[in-house]
């Protein structure tokens, strides 16, 4: 199960298509480019609705091996070795946080399939607030199976999903009540290895260049930017991406190598949950919060042995400021959350809050107008479920293609 975790969110080379989730969901957002020759890559980037497109259906499988492999799990551990209970906590923790990457990355009628020794039972459809629902109460399963060595830090994983799932249905005061207690230094990772497999973010950006990072193309947040920011390290050049037919020079990531782990959740999310509760009533609150992460280089990512990468180490953000008008405090809100959290699942279900919580408009928030590879961006705002799904007798296709 918890290889299967690492597969589903940051990849270990499991095959030719078979992108991880925190890359491929990234590229419809403006995290990353595609640098690649693929098709498949490319229309994702485009931002063209694709249910066949082959590599969207790897890292839905993946999540739902992780849920039904999670459960199966579960019921061995209590039947063969129910202590320490943090074991089995932490299963329910695993799939609470995969039905949240569910929620935020597919259309409304994900399907929860399941499967008892050789007997598959179909899911019916279910919309994306259900998911995020069944996460929590998956989150306080877990919460309420602790016991034994390990149990704080699967409490706060726990806490962690449950109010991110909290926060996808707009609950933002339980969400922020979810969260409390949990340290800033709390970081709860996926690892990698030569021998099990590579960090796919190396090995798609950094190393095989079929990735760059993000650069403010069809007017989407600028990552590299000023190059001023710790919690984004980057070095462009001086090669190009893959796809050589375009005279573009590839943008590395600095913060993760071929066998860094990745942070899942995090002490600096639960408090991001708190600032963002806080905005609305309490401006003075949500700011402090803001720029206390900002000011603890302890929360910041390992600057890259390579001193090419920029910044370089030492740099400390200064603090942000009340931009007062509230629109573009959220604004704020939510570009501190997409260079704290780059990288790691979060920025599609973020964009989708921006449409859905917000108010604002694809236009406002996605990629869109001139595509740099030629033609225009499409209106994927989200991705749609693999056709491979029509093997359901339960399921047709996306229920709705609502944020």
């Amino acid at each position: 199960t918890i290889f299967r975790l690492a597969q589903a969110t940051a990849g270990t080379g499991i095959g030719a298509g078979a992108d991880p989730l925190f890359l491929f969901g990234g590229l419809i957002t403006d995290e990353w480019l595609s640098g690649d020759t693929f098709i498949q890559r490319n229309t994702e980037d485009q931002r063209i609705f694709d249910d066949r497109n082959t590599f969207n259906a790897p890292p839905f499988r993946a999540i739902n091996r992780v849920r039904v492999q999670a459960g199966a799990t579960i019921e061995a551990l209590r039947q063969y070795q129910p202590s320490p209970a943090t074991n089995i906590a932490r299963m329910f923790a695993f799939i609470a946080y995969v039905e949240v990457l569910a929620g935020e990355h597919y259309c409304n009628g994900v399907p929860l399939s399941s499967f008892a020794g050789s007997t598959i039972t179909y899911g019916d459809p279910l919309s994306n607030d259900s998911l995020f629902a069944l996460a929590a109460a998956n989150a306080d399963s877990a919460i309420n199976n602790l016991g034994g060595a390990d149990s704080a830090r699967v409490r706060w994983l726990a806490q962690v999903v449950k109010g991110r799932a909290l926060l996808d249905r707009g609950q933002f005061a339980a969400a922020s009540t979810a969260v409390a207690g949990v340290p800033d230094t709390f970081h709860y990772d996926v690892t990698y290895s030569v021998v099990s497999g590579d960090n796919q973010v190396w090995a798609l950006n950094s190393s095989a260049r079929r990735y760059t990072v993000g650069n403010g193309d069809g007017g989407g947040l600028n990552f590299i930017g000023t190059r001023k920011d710790p919690r984004i390290r980057t070095k462009t050049g001086p090669d190009r991406i893959f796809d050589t037919a375009f005279n573009l020079q590839v943008t590395r990531q600095g913060t993760w190598d071929r066998t860094s782990p990745v942070r899942i959740a995090t002490g600096v999310e639960a408090r991001l949950i708190e600032a963002e509760a806080a905005l609305p009533s309490d401006p003075t609150t949500w700011l402090v919060k803001l720029n206390d992460l900002r000011r603890n280089t302890l929360l910041y990512p390992p600057a890259p042995v390579d001193t090419l990468y920029k910044p370089g180490a030492g740099t400390v953000l200064a603090d942000t400021t009340d931009p007062v008008v509230q629109t573009a405090r959220e604004d704020l809100m939510f570009r501190e959350r997409a260079f704290w959290m780059f990288g790691t699942g979060h920025r599609l279900g973020d964009m989708r809050r921006l449409l859905r919580q917000y108010g604002r408009t694809e236009a406002t928030v996605y990629p869109h107008g001139a595509w740099f590879k030629g033609g225009n961006f499409g209106d994927a705002i989200q991705m749609p479920i693999p056709f491979d799904e029509q093997n359901n007798p339960k399921f047709v296709q996306c229920t709705d293609r609502l944020p």
